[in-house]
């Protein structure tokens, strides 16, 4: 293989920002050209290089870069199936993204940097995919972070988006510090930054420290894959442009953290604990973050919340030591769930809301929206985990990595021994995965059954005169509104609409690819993705389950309210986008009814932010105004009394200086005559 074209990916996209920089606001009209073109055909080379490379090959390339005094920095790639695939992925999804944006922020005057930000974010995720070198790849992980900062933070005219972009940039740095160190101690005792020779000592077990290495690179992965207890920034990151949701939050920085840990699993697999608390954090990600889906209001959030959960599947698998299931989840949630956002911000678009209470009651909604309607259709049956969509054979594949593990024969696939996993892991989670699935599937029926179908839109109670009774809805629930320039009545232009229909192909066709040993898992290891007859019959009937006990609250609470539905908004006329919807509420909503005295908790986080703002956020506020208090009331005192005193001092001398020369020499005399007497004594 040519190496140019590896070296290529990430370096286009990076150009590209460079220029879209330089000349997007003296020629706009280059702008657009110069943030798809480089984005496309690098997603075009990533392909090729993933042809070349074939199944079961591995490429590796270093330069030194410079000396250290111990392990060298080098330059270079280390290609494999598991880079081949997520660099395809990450082409496809961010060409989808930029095509998109085109018409999404048409009138936004920052366009031009929104663009090079997110191609520079492009860039910086295929360096840390194609990196052969841990530093290397720090710094495209970092450079993701602080791109993630303004992107999140692009309508920092807003204080969401000024104080989400800040939280999560903070988070993620809480996790990068120890991280960092991490880093070091695996290269300090693998006498190397190279992948390769990591993955070398780790399989002759030459290194000192994995289990603290290994804690140390999980800060990180919490922090960057938003697993708890890190997970809290994700969420209020839906603040930022819908487009920007669809690839931070499905294929590229929440899923680095994930690629970390499958690249590096022989390490991992040194260390029992680190798997069981690998486990336990995705076990609670998974199932506290399917319940906080089930309770929010904002389109945005449960999707946020979704793709907090989904990761917990990814870090689920590590757990149970099959990195193959895991990166092959990842891609079915990367393609589905960039499919749901960028449905999700059609229908925004239409409905000039993110609230589904709204929507619920704006006419029409479907029939306005068809693309993002049968797409938005499809990506939620492909998150439920349905046959034959992609969701469905991966997550099957993570709960049969789960059932091997917790049976005590892991499907390691040869990167390690199966008996390096614990059962205790593979038992947490199995469980945890099941009962998310039953959760996942009633929200996501949730959210399509409100948001569509609600007869609140209809408005036939209401047209008949029947009272309006609205029901309770909680006042300050957790929305991220976005500034929409959109015009409701003008249709979604066609680069709104086809790229969902890109990503509806590979979200249905996907999971196919794993059903033949020498299709995805000749690329990956090699193992077998096909689910177990046991997983399979639990997975699918929890799914079904949790829409049917969906489908029927939903019809349980239409039925009790609808003789008073709340009228629906007039013909033509769309409900203002401004704060919480306190007084637009949900007509029907199902998880107000399964959730039951859990619905306020989850709606809010569990207070996960409270707590973190009462442990840490206050103390650490009185500590600075302490300090203020300490150096303006107290140092800058002193100071000013030192120069209050030099002043002084100044004005008595002044005051001597009369420039009469019979005062001064009648003063020389005193002084001559003070020390005569004063030596005479």
């Amino acid at each position: 293989m040519n190496l140019a074209l590896p070296a290529l990916v990430p370096t286009l996209p990076a150009l590209g920002a460079a220029a879209t920089l330089a000349v997007g606001k003296r020629a706009p009209g280059l702008a657009r050209p110069l943030a798809i073109v480089p984005v496309a055909v690098s997603a075009v080379l990533a392909l090729v290089v993933a042809l070349q490379l074939g199944t079961g090959q591995v490429l590796e390339s270093a330069t030194r870069l410079t000396p250290t005094g111990g392990p060298e920095i080098t330059l270079g790639f280390y290609l494999d199936g598991y880079s081949s695939l997520i660099s395809v992925l990450v082409g496809l999804v961010a060409t989808c993204v930029q095509v998109y944006s085109t018409a999404y922020l048409k009138d936004d005057p920052r366009y031009p940097s929104y663009a090079a930000l997110v191609s520079l974010f492009t860039a910086a995720m295929f360096l840390v995919v194609y990196s052969g070198d841990l530093i290397v790849l720090l710094v495209g992980w970092e450079v993701m972070g602080i791109c993630s900062y303004f992107l999140i933070g692009h309508h920092w005219e807003s204080a969401d988006a000024r104080s989400a972009s800040l939280k999560a940039f903070l988070v993620t740095k809480l996790g990068d510090v120890p991280f960092l160190f991490g880093i070091f101690l695996l290269g300090a005792d693998a006498g190397s930054f190279r992948v390769s020779d990591v993955l070398a000592a780790a399989g002759e077990g030459r290194l000192g420290h994995p289990t603290l290495i290994a804690l140390l690179l999980l800060a990180g992965v919490a922090g960057k894959s938003a697993q708890f207890p890190l997970h809290t920034w994700l969420p209020d990151a839906m603040a930022g442009p819908t487009p920007v949701s669809a690839l931070i939050h499905a294929a590229t920085m929440v899923a680095a953290g994930i690629y970390l840990v499958a690249r590096l699993l022989p390490v991992f697999l040194l260390s029992g604990a680190a798997l069981v608390v690998l486990a336990v954090m995705a076990a609670v990600t998974m199932v506290g973050s399917a319940l906080c889906a089930l309770a929010q209001d904002d389109l945005k959030r449960v999707l946020a919340y979704s793709t907090v959960g989904q990761l917990g599947y990814m870090a689920g698998a590590l757990a149970s030591g099959d990195r193959e299931a895991s990166v092959f989840h990842l891609v079915s949630h990367g393609a589905f769930k960039a499919l749901l956002f960028l449905a999700a911000g059609v229908v925004i678009h239409a409905a000039h809301t993110n609230s589904i209470s709204v929507m619920s009651r704006t006419p029409g909604l479907r029939k306005r929206v068809p693309d993002a309607y049968w797409t938005m259709g499809i990506a939620l049956v492909a998150l439920i985990g349905l046959p034959p969509f992609s969701g469905f054979f991966s997550k099957e594949a993570v709960l049969t990595a789960a059932e091997h593990a917790a049976n005590g024969d892991a499907l390691t696939n040869g990167v390690g021994p199966a008996s390096a996993v614990p059962q205790a892991a593979g038992w947490i989670v199995l469980i945890s995965a099941a009962l998310t699935a039953l959760l996942t599937a009633a929200y996501a029926a949730r959210l399509f059954l409100v948001a569509f179908h609600s007869p609140a839109a209809s408005g036939a109670a209401a047209a008949a005169g029947a009272p309006v009774a609205l029901p309770d809805h909680e006042a300050g629930a957790p929305y991220s509104p976005e500034p929409d320039e959109a015009d409701p009545a003008t249709a979604e232009p066609p680069a709104m609409r086809w790229p969902l229909w890109v990503l509806a192909i590979p979200t249905m066709a996907f999971g196919v690819t794993s059903l033949r040993s020498d299709w995805l898992p000749a690329l990956l290891d090699g193992g077998s993705l096909r689910p177990s007859a046991v997983t399979a019959v639990t997975g699918t009937g929890l799914a079904v389950v949790g829409a049917l006990l969906a489908y029927g609250a939903w019809r349980s609470a239409t039925a009790r309210l609808g003789a008073g539905a709340p009228a629906p908004a007039p013909a033509g006329r769309v409900p203002e986008q401004a704060g919480a919807p306190a007084a637009e509420v949900i007509v029907a909503d199902p998880g107000r009814t399964l959730l039951g005295p859990l619905f306020g908790p989850a709606r809010h986080g569990f207070g996960v932010d409270r707590l973190y703002s009462a442990l840490f956020v206050r103390p650490v506020v009185a500590a600075a105004r302490l300090v203020r208090f300490l150096d303006r009331e107290v140092v800058e005192t002193y100071v000013r009394g030192a120069g209050t005193g030099a002043n002084l001092l100044g004005r008595a001398v002044r005051l001597a200086q009369t420039g009469n020369a019979q005062t001064y020499l009648s003063a020389l005399l005193a002084g001559v005559v003070l020390l005569a007497v004063l030596v005479a004594v």
